[in-house]
């Protein structure tokens, strides 16, 4: 069999874990490919490229619309392929995946995939929303196969016309790399002198229920929902706190009252940026996350697989993410009806064990991490 040289296109390392993991090391076991990754440059970029394994490819691409930069962007992915020989190209999120697409078809790549990982204009109006919908069309067009991190996504994908049909692939059940359920997101593998020595940093005690956020802190993400909610749950149990896992954003930013009680709330925590939060869902008791824009959430599996139950919203792509009344709850945006459910798992510990229980058996199941990978390999063939 002869082995390809593939070329994933981000825009910022961040995601890297998310997206990747040590997949590329997995894949390569199996087909004897050779991995590329283009993105942004920064030190965790290179860092992570000797232990997951991929060559690593320093590119701008912004996040932003800004179509000089995408340009130059455009020029140096097809002088790259064109010096490198790549076989595939594969983009991720709308700006990597159009810079990616466009690239490798002018470089006359015959294997072009696009990831989409959510829709991003769902949140958008007007001017705004019209030109990414269009770019989202656009890259959909040189691309040879669009997988969708949902069964959402592709729905959406399907009604606003964003690409063929059938170019259309979903992984399973959705999600674009599973996650790791037997190592990094496993209850009973954990240090548990290092988890009570975090708990211990933030004067988190045994006796203390926790309900728990993970990720940046943004609009979209509903945290401003979340913070007037959780004004509701304290006066009714005083000693709760609120652990936020996560940076926050000056992009989509969260309202100055939010921030206000982030910073003033004695019982909000708040951490910043964590390279690794897998050991602060241990501090949880609930997880929840009352977004308004997925395309899977990723998060949310990580809960499930910590034996936590998880409230969330029914965004696209959260509906498939847990099974109602039996691994979490679905919530509104409404700040009364957040703060209703996690009363009712506060108050019902029994339920929201046994949730957690069967959330972490639902991820085994369905969401491991190598069960994607094989998917991705028999689907995609890189």
């Amino acid at each position: 069999m002869k082995t390809e040289k593939v070329l994933h296109v981000i825009t910022v390392s961040f995601v890297i874990n998310h997206f990747f993991g040590k997949q590329f090391q997995y894949l390569k076991q199996k087909s004897g490919n050779e991995y590329h990754l283009g993105c942004t440059t920064s030190k965790n970029f290179i860092e992570s490229s000797k232990e997951l394994k991929y060559i690593p490819f320093e590119v701008e691409i912004t996040r932003s619309i800004s179509p000089l930069k995408d340009l130059k962007a455009i020029i140096k992915i097809y002088k790259y392929i064109k010096k490198n020989k790549i076989d595939i190209v594969v983009g991720h999120t709308p700006k990597g995946g159009m810079v990616a697409m466009i690239a490798s078809y002018l470089a006359g790549v015959s294997i072009r995939i696009y990831f989409r990982h959510g829709i991003i204009y769902e949140t958008s109006k007007g001017l705004k929303k019209k030109i990414l919908k269009n770019i989202e069309r656009l890259t959909g067009f040189f691309a040879k196969k669009v997988v969708c991190v949902s069964y959402s996504v592709k729905e959406i994908s399907k009604i606003d016309r964003l690409n063929k049909p059938n170019k259309n692939v979903v992984l399973g059940l959705g999600t674009c790399n599973g996650i790791d359920t037997e190592e990094k997101f496993n209850p009973d593998n954990k240090n548990k002198q290092k988890v009570l020595a975090l708990a211990n940093s933030y004067n988190i005690s045994s006796e203390d229920k926790v309900v728990g956020y993970v990720g940046r802190l943004v609009k979209d993400k509903g945290i401003d929902d979340l913070i007037l909610a959780w004004k509701i749950v304290k006066m009714k149990i005083p000693k709760a706190k609120l652990l936020l896992v996560g940076p926050i954003e000056n992009r989509d930013s969260i309202s100055e009252y939010s921030k206000s009680q982030i910073k003033l709330d004695s019982s909000i925590i708040f951490t910043d940026f964590v390279q690794d939060a897998s050991n602060y869902f241990l501090l949880m008791d609930i997880f929840v996350l009352p977004t308004y824009r997925e395309g899977f959430p990723t998060v949310s599996l990580e809960a499930s697989s910590m034996k936590l139950p998880v409230i969330i919203t029914k965004a696209t792509g959260c509906y498939e993410s847990i099974k109602e009344n039996k691994t979490g709850l679905f919530i509104s945006n409404q700040p009364q009806d957040i703060a209703d459910k996690i009363l009712y798992y506060l108050e019902n510990e029994d339920v929201a064990q046994k949730h957690g229980i069967e959330g972490r058996a639902f991820v085994q199941q369905n969401f491991e991490q190598t069960k994607i990978w094989d998917l991705i390999a028999e689907k995609l063939n890189i």
